[in-house]
C-alpha cells in the first residue's frame, strides 16, 4: 500500500496527500481499503512505527472525487484542524470538468440543499424547506464543444453540495450518473480536489497544498473521449 501514497505536504504534524478517485477517506461498513489505510502503512513503514499508528481525519473527499486531503498525524493537530474546518476558515479550490456550455462566465450560485439519507441522494428545495442553504463561487477556465473546465471555491462544504449545484444548471460534473451526466467513466468522476489554503496547526504558517487534475481529462478536453483506462 504505502508505495501508492502520492504526499504532497508533510511533516511531525501534518500530511497531505493526494487521494486517487474511487478510493475511500476512510474505512466502512464494507471493509474495503481506505486513504488512511494506505497512510497508516506509509507512515509505519517509513518511520519503523510498530502497533497502532494515529492518522486523523478533519475532512473527506466523496469516493469517485480526486485530489488533496489533509490528514493530522497528532490528536492536537487534529483538533485544531478540524475546528478550522468547522468556522470555514480553510480555502477550498476544486476543479470540476462538466457537460455543456457554462455562462455566464463566473458567477456565485446560492441554493438550499437537502439529503435523502436512505437513498444517499442531495436535491435543491425550496428555501421554506428543511435542508441547509450552499454557496459556490465558479469560474470558467476553458471550453471545449460540449465541455467546461472550471474553478470552483465552495463558501460552504455541505455533502454533494458541487456536484448537485452544478447539475441543477445543466452542467453536470463529467461520469457523474448519480446527477445527470451522460457519460459513463469507470470510478471517478471528473471533479478535482485542486488545493487547500490552512493554519498550520503549530506553527500559525498559511499554507497552500495543491494537486493537478488527472491527464485523462486533458483527452476528454481535446478529443472528446477519454482515453482506456
Amino acid at each position: 500500500m504505502a508505495a501508492s501514497l502520492h504526499v504532497l505536504f508533510e511533516d511531525n504534524h501534518c500530511l497531505a496527500v493526494d487521494k486517487p478517485a474511487g478510493l475511500l477517506t476512510m474505512g466502512d461498513h464494507t471493509g474495503e481499503p481506505s486513504l488512511v489505510d494506505v497512510a497508516r502503512d506509509y507512515l509505519r513503514q517509513k518511520y519503523n512505527k510498530p502497533g497502532n499508528v494515529f492518522v486523523g481525519v478533519v475532512h473527506r473527499l466523496d469516493r469517485p472525487v480526486s485530489g488533496v486531503v489533509l490528514l493530522a498525524r497528532t490528536s492536537k493537530a487534529a483538533s485544531r484542524l478540524s475546528e478550522q474546518f468547522r468556522v470555514r476558515s480553510v480555502g477550498k479550490t476544486y476543479t470540476a470538468l462538466v457537460e455543456g456550455h457554462v455562462s455566464p462566465a463566473e458567477g456565485v450560485l446560492i441554493d438550499r440543499l437537502a439529503k435523502n439519507r436512505d437513498r444517499n441522494v442531495v436535491s435543491v428545495v425550496d428555501e421554506d424547506d428543511d435542508g441547509q442553504d450552499c454557496v459556490l463561487a465558479y469560474r470558467r477556465l476553458r471550453n471545449r464543444g460540449r465541455f467546461t473546465l472550471l474553478e470552483i471555491r465552495p463558501e460552504t462544504g455541505r455533502s454533494h453540495q458541487i456536484r448537485v449545484q452544478l447539475s441543477s444548471r445543466g452542467w453536470p460534473i463529467v461520469g457523474d450518473r448519480k446527477y445527470g451526466s451522460r457519460i459513463h467513466v469507470d470510478g471517478f468522476i471528473a471533479l478535482h480536489a485542486a488545493s487547500l489554503t490552512f493554519q498550520h496547526p503549530v506553527s500559525r504558517e498559511q499554507l497552500t497544498v495543491s494537486s493537478a487534475p488527472p491527464k485523462a481529462w486533458e483527452s476528454l478536453l481535446a478529443n472528446g473521449s477519454l482515453p482506456a483506462r
